[in-house]
This record gives C-alpha cells, structure tokens and sequence, in this order.
C-alpha cells in the first residue's frame, strides 16, 4: 500500500494530494527524514521507524514556517492543488540550501501547477531564503494576507506520524506473511 493512502485515508490527513500515481507531479509530496518524497509510490512498509513529515505539521518547523508564510505573502495558490507538495519540496530545499540560487530553486521546485504559479513560487522560495524577490510579483507580495486555517496541532502531527508507523509495521508484517505462502488469515475461519 503506497504511504499516500495510508497518510489521507487511514489517518485522514487530507492536505496531502493525489495527483497522477506516478510520481510525476509532486501533489503527493511529503519529507522522509527531511528528504521530499513522493507518498503515491513509496511503499508504507519501508516506512518503518521513519521520520515523515506532511503539510499539516510544517508549521511546526521554523523553515516551513516561513515558507509558508511567504507563500501567504507572495499569494501563491491558484487554485491550490498542488501547493502542499510545492510547499513541502520548498521546505526540503531550504533545509538543505538555505540561500538557493535561482538554477538550485529551479532544479528543486520540479512539481507541475496547472495554474502556472512559477514565478511567485520562485519567488517565495527566494524569499524564504532571505534573498529579495524578482520586480515581477514583489508588487503582489507586499500585499497582506491573514492566513484563514488555524495551526496544526503539535499533539495531532505526533500522533498520525506514530500511527504511520505503526501501519507501516502491519503492512510489512502483513506482506512478509503473504511472501512466506500464508495470506494472514487463521486456516481455520
């Protein structure tokens, strides 16, 4: 079962998309042990003592704290599908460049917008990382925005982060008993 699935229906933490399936457009993003991830092919079982981070607890991170509060500021989201993963590969780029030249922001941001937000994107990333904006969308991002959905819970991310683990744990308990011939269930039922 792809860590997706586990993430939006298992623990019901929706802010993760499904887009393609095939780890082509990033709406699916999530950080593994820091490192952005495409939760729609990753398998749960490798999940496993794993450190995942989704959009709901990047506030919780002083970096996604700011990237997001750039994106307010920058007015990023069209429509707004894609802009958990666009955040979260935001993230996982500071955190490992923290002033990215624009080729390094390029070469990071790789997930698709259908809306074509890539210049505010870029240039909330820039931002984010303490380098000034381009002229094109500063005059939209001196605009303010109060952010309308309430913080996540710190309780809340630590709880659906542990109960991934412990579905990853079944799920892998559970495949490693279908590849020794057994299907799990009591041959007596």
């Amino acid at each position: 079962m792809p860590l997706l699935w586990v993430i939006r229906d298992e623990l019901g933490l929706t802010g993760t998309k499904y887009g393609c399936g095939l780890a082509q457009c990033g709406a699916c993003s999530v950080m593994v042990d820091g490192v952005v991830t495409r939760s729609c092919v990753t398998p749960v079982e490798g999940m496993v003592g794993r450190k995942i981070t989704t959009i709901e607890a990047i506030e919780n991170d002083e970096i996604g704290k700011r990237v997001v509060a750039a994106w307010v500021k920058h007015q990023v989201p069209q429509c707004g599908y894609c802009q958990s993963g666009q955040v979260m590969a935001a993230t996982a780029l500071l955190k490992q460049t923290a002033h990215p030249t624009d080729e390094q922001i390029a070469a990071a941001m790789v997930n698709l917008c259908r809306c074509g937000t890539y210049n505010a994107i870029r240039d909330a990333v820039r931002e984010s990382g303490g380098s000034a904006p381009s002229n094109t969308a500063a005059a939209i991002g001196n605009a303010k925005v109060a952010a309308v959905h309430p913080a996540p819970s710190v309780a809340a991310a630590a709880t659906a982060l542990a109960g991934i683990a412990v579905v990853s744990a079944i799920a892998k308990a559970k495949s490693e008993t279908v590849e020794d011939g057994r299907d799990g269930h009591d041959e007596a039922c």
